[in-house]
């Protein structure tokens, strides 16, 4: 996977949170809207494979991404800002 990959999986990880925080905001004052609810948990979902995929070729965006089965291995990748833009 090449750097272009890791930008627009980065990209794609932000969208999702914004519309995952979105989603928050408006649960916090409509806690029993079913449709919100499930568009949290879609966007949820889809957040969860997004941030799988990048830790498996790039490394843990977060500690809480770290596989501890080898060790510590939180910063022993390029952050994802130190990447060279392409």
């Amino acid at each position: 996977m090449t750097n272009n990959n890791a930008n627009e999986l980065l990209d794609l990880i932000r969208i999702l949170g914004f519309n995952m925080f979105d989603a928050v905001l408006f649960l916090d004052t409509h806690p029993h809207n079913q449709q919100a609810l499930e568009h949290y948990k879609q966007y949820q979902q889809l957040m969860n494979q997004a941030t799988k995929e990048y830790t498996t070729y790039f490394g843990p965006l977060t500690s809480d991404d770290v596989n501890v089965t080898n060790g510590w291995t939180w910063g022993e990748t390029p952050w994802p800002w130190e990447r060279e833009a392409n």
